[in-house]
Order: structure tokens, then sequence, then C-alpha cells
């Protein structure tokens, strides 16, 4: 019997979305929080030219990524799920960020089957090629499109810049512990091939 295959984002999802936000708030002298992040791109937020952002994002990223805040009850549902499923991690984030995303993962005890960083937020191609059952995202338009290209659900994770409408096959979660209880019925309910 085929274990079930999990793809999963890592930034916004197993994260918090909230993340960035001291990070911008200390270097741009704002006063956000996560609800003023009301798109996916931080540049609108700030008051500077896009490639003096982006050379500031390059330049941070590393950092922030190391000490990123694990999602509240993440490590929870993650880890009896690695009990019975396989974990697939496919992220946005740029290869050369590979070893730094694994010591963050061995720092927090999260188990891992595969860490794939593909240097786009585009995950189609991995998620099929990886024979992903199931998506957990927090980009609306990812959680949308995985759903229509590969047919298969996906967890979207409720945050102020993904609140646009989403088709039956996306499921919106607000918690970990949500998207938990609503993964154990549909797997209990899915033939495994």
């Amino acid at each position: 019997m085929k274990k079930l295959r999990f793809g999963i984002d890592i930034d916004g999802t197993i994260t918090s979305p909230a993340t960035f936000v001291p990070y911008l708030n200390e270097s741009f002298q704002l006063n956000i929080t996560l609800d003023d992040v009301v798109q996916y791109d931080f540049y609108p937020l700030v008051n500077v030219p896009k490639d003096e952002f982006d050379q500031w994002f390059l330049q941070n990223e590393t950092k922030i990524y190391a000490a990123s805040p694990l999602a509240e009850g993440a490590n929870i549902a993650l880890q009896d799920w690695a009990k019975q499923y396989e974990l697939y991690f496919i992220s946005a984030r740029g290869s050369e960020l590979l070893e730094v995303t694994k010591e963050w993962f061995v720092n927090n005890g999260i188990h891992f089957d595969h860490i794939e960083l593909i240097g786009t937020h585009d995950k189609i191609a991995a998620a099929k090629r990886h024979k992903i059952d199931i998506f957990f995202e927090d980009k609306h338009d990812n959680a949308v499109n995985i759903h229509e290209e590969c047919g298969i659900p996906v967890i979207l994770f409720d945050t102020p810049y993904n609140r646009e409408p989403i088709p039956n096959g996306v499921k919106r979660v607000t918690t970990w512990n949500e998207a938990y209880q609503w993964v154990e019925t549909w797997a209990k309910s899915t033939s495994r091939k």
C-alpha cells in the first residue's frame, strides 16, 4: 500500500506568516503588523526603490530564514504525520539556502523525507514529479494552480494576503489543528493505490 505523500510549502505555512514583519519594521522604520500585509509581495509596504528592497532581501534572507518562528501547532501535526505519511517540503527559496533550511528543520525537530528549494513560486512541476497527493500552501495563486493542474486537494493557510475566493478542492484553514483534523478525515476516505 502506497504511503500518501504530502507536499508542504515552508515560508508562511510551517513558519509563521509574520516572520518578516519585525525585520521590515526595523530596517525600513515601519510600524506594521501581519494584518497590514494584504498582498503577497512586501515591496509595496516599503518606501524604497524595488532594486534597493531586492538587495536588502538578498542580504537578509539567510538570517531571517535561520530564525523563522515555527507556525503554532505545525510541529504537532507534522510529527504525527511523519509516522504514517511522506513529507516533501517544496519551497520557492533558492537552492543556495538548502543548508540553512535543513539546519532549521533539525533545530525545530521537524522530520522531512525530502526538501526541494526550487527558486520559483511555480510548484506544479515539482508536485507532479514527486507524485504529491495533497499540498499545503499560503500563496493564493499557488494553491489554486496546484489544485487545478494536479487535481489534488490543497490546504490554504489563511492570512491577510491570501483572502481571494477559492475553488472547491482548496480548503482554507486558520490553524494547524484545523488542517490536521481535515487531513485525517480526508486521508481515511482516500484510496491508497
